[in-house]
C-alpha cells in the first residue's frame, strides 16, 4: 500500500498541465485522547497518502491534538473502516472536497481581470491592482520590487507612508507565504484599502502613519499561490526543484534560519513541511529576509498573515522557551484578539506558537524576532475547520473587518512603545 500511495503521489506531481480535482475527497477530524489512539493516528500516513491540514505533520500529534486531514476518494472507504474498528472518534469536516472548492467562489459577476477587495483575486490580478493602487497614491504609496521567485515572478512590497523626508520606524506585514491560504492575500489588499482611505479621518491610522512606515508583501509565495489557480487549488509549499527528487517545492514557512530542521519539519522534499536543502534556499524567502535585514535598525514590528485556526501567535515556535518580553506580548495578543473579537464574536486563541498550535521550526516569525524585532505576531485566520483552507468569499469581509481591529492595535501599540 506504500509503495502504491508513493506512485500515486509522484505521478500527481509529474502530471501534466490541467486543473486537479477532488472529487469525493473528505476532509476527517480526529482528536486522539491516548497514546493508543496517537499511534492509531500516525499509523494513518502508512496507510494512505493523506493530505494534513492541520497540524502540519504527523510528527506533531499528541493525545488532545486536533486532527483535521484530507483523504483521496479511493482510501475514504479504508479510512472510514479503521477509524470504525478502532473506536478512534471522528466526523467528517467536508464531505466532498470538490463541491468545497467550488462553492468557495462566487462566480456570478466575477471578471478575471476584475479587482475585487470581496472576491479571491488571483496573481496577475492582484499586481495589476498593485500597480494602479500605487499609481493612484504616490503621496502615501511606493513601490519597490525586492526579487523574484524561482519561476521569475516579482515580489512586490508597497510602502506606506506619510513622507517626511526621513526614515521612520516600521512595520512588516507579509502575506501568502502558504499558497493555499487565500485569505492570507486577500486581507493584505484590505489592509491597504483601509489604511489608505482611512488615512486623515480614522485618527488611530493617521497617527500610526505620521509617525511610522508600513511596508507590505500581499503575496510572498508567488509561484505556489498561483499555481494553487492554474493547477491544484491545495498546493502548499513553492514550485522550486529540488536536486535528487521528483517532488517539487520547499515550505516556505520552514526556510527560515530559526532552529532550521530540527523540530515540525522534515527533510523529505515530498513532504507538505519539507525545510529545504538549506537556509533560504527559496528565492522569494531570501528575497523578504534580504530586505528585512537591510531595514532591521527601523523595522520595530513583523507580522505575518495564516490561516486557518483563529489564533494570535508569537516566538517562540522553534523551541519551548519563552521570548524574553513572553509577557509584553501575552498582553499584545490579548487585547488584539480582544478587540478583533468585539466586532462579530469571533474567538481567538493566542500564546507562544510552541504550546499554542505545535512546535516549528525555521517560520519567519521566530527568525524576525531573534533577529531583534521585538513585536513579532502570526495571525492564523479564520476559521476553525468548516472550511478549512476553503474560507468562502462571503467571509471575506467579516474576516478582514475583525483582524484590522487586531492589527490598528498592535500598530498603535508599537507607534507608542518604540525601542
Amino acid at each position: 500500500m506504500k509503495l502504491l500511495c508513493l506512485l500515486g503521489l509522484v505521478t500527481a506531481v509529474l502530471a501534466g498541465p490541467g486543473i486537479q480535482r477532488f472529487d469525493g475527497e473528505k476532509v476527517f477530524r480526529l482528536k486522539p485522547r491516548s497514546e493508543r489512539e496517537v499511534d492509531i493516528v500516525r499509523s494513518l500516513a502508512d496507510l494512505t497518502t493523506i493530505d494534513l491540514w492541520k497540524p502540519d505533520s504527523f510528527d506533531q500529534v499528541y493525545a488532545e491534538t486536533t486532527v483535521d486531514f484530507r483523504v483521496s476518494a479511493g482510501d475514504v472507504p479504508g479510512v472510514q473502516k479503521l477509524l470504525k474498528k478502532s473506536g478512534l472518534k471522528h466526523e467528517v469536516l467536508i464531505d466532498d472536497v470538490q463541491v468545497m472548492i467550488e462553492r468557495q467562489l462566487d462566480n456570478k459577476e466575477r471578471s478575471a481581470t476584475k479587482h475585487s477587495y470581496v472576491k479571491y483575486n488571483d496573481l496577475d490580478t492582484i499586481n495589476e491592482w498593485i500597480a494602479g493602487t500605487v499609481a493612484r497614491n504616490t503621496n502615501l504609496m511606493a513601490l519597490e520590487e525586492i526579487g523574484t521567485s524561482y519561476e521569475g515572478r516579482p515580489i512586490n512590497v508597497i510602502k506606506i507612508s506619510k513622507k517626511t523626508g526621513q526614515t521612520k520606524p516600521a512595520i512588516f506585514m507579509d502575506c501568502g507565504i502558504h499558497a493555499r491560504e487565500w485569505i492570507s492575500p486577500a486581507f493584505c489588499q484590505w489592509f491597504v484599502k483601509e489604511t489608505i482611505n482611512n488615512y486623515g479621518s480614522d485618527p488611530t491610522i493617521t497617527h500610526i502613519l505620521d509617525t511610522m512606515d508600513i511596508f507590505i508583501v500581499p503575496v510572498i509565495n508567488v509561484d505556489g499561490y498561483s499555481y494553487t489557480w492554474s493547477t491544484n487549488r491545495l498546493w502548499r509549499k513553492t514550485r522550486s526543484n529540488v536536486a535528487g527528487s521528483r517532488c517539487r517545492g520547499v515550505d516556505p514557512n520552514r526556510n527560515w534560519n530559526a532552529g532550521w530542521c530540527t523540530i515540525g519539519a522534515s527533510k523529505n522534499p515530498c513532504s507538505e513541511t519539507y525545510c529545504g536543502p538549506y537556509v533560504e534556499s527559496e528565492k522569494s524567502v531570501k528575497a523578504v529576509a534580504d530586505f528585512i535585514r537591510h531595514h532591521k535598525q527601523n523595522i520595530k514590528a513583523y507580522l505575518t498573515i495564516h490561516s486557518y485556526s483563529q489564533m494570535c501567535l508569537f516566538p517562540y515556535s522553534y523551541t519551548y522557551d519563552l521570548a524574553a518580553n513572553h509577557n509584553e506580548l501575552n498582553e499584545m495578543a490579548k487585547e488584539a484578539t480582544t478587540r478583533l473579537r468585539s466586532l462579530y464574536g469571533t474567538v481567538y486563541t493566542y500564546g507562544p506558537g510552541a504550546t499554542t498550535i505545535y512546535p516549528a521550526a525555521g517560520g519567519s516569525d521566530d527568525w524576525a524576532y531573534d533577529l531583534g524585532i521585538k513585536y513579532s505576531f502570526t495571525f492564523e485566520l479564520r476559521d476553525t475547520g468548516a472550511h478549512g483552507f476553503l474560507l468562502p468569499e462571503s467571509q471575506i469581509k467579516p474576516t478582514c473587518e475583525e483582524t484590522m481591529l487586531a492589527i490598528k492595535y498592535i500598530a498603535n501599540y508599537v507607534s507608542n512603545n518604540l525601542y
